[in-house]
């Protein structure tokens, strides 16, 4: 499974109808509405790279209010559990 974070800047009258369309497109597995310079984070969880494009290149092309994205595409993921499993490794 591959994980793209998607950083959204939109129209401020429409956050919400873009958070909600975004929400219901196939992929997306999550839409925060944030503070700073972004206004929605879209987390898309898909199988394959060209699924990768076709969500974030035709699907969010399609949410009206949409003004800008920066896509991060993650190569691996970190977690408090991972790290600490890794360090208890042989050790009894």
């Amino acid at each position: 499974m591959i994980t793209t974070i998607v950083l959204i800047q939109a129209d401020p009258r429409k956050i919400r109808d873009c958070a909600v369309t975004l929400a219901g497109i196939d992929g997306v597995a999550e839409v925060y509405s944030v503070s700073g310079a972004w206004d929605l984070v879209a987390i898309v969880r898909v199988p394959d790279l060209e699924r990768i494009a076709d969500v974030v290149t035709h699907e969010f092309a399609k949410v009206p209010g949409i003004e800008r994205t920066q896509t991060l595409t993650a190569f691996r993921a970190y977690s408090k559990g991972d790290l600490e499993q890794a360090w208890d490794i042989g050790v009894e």
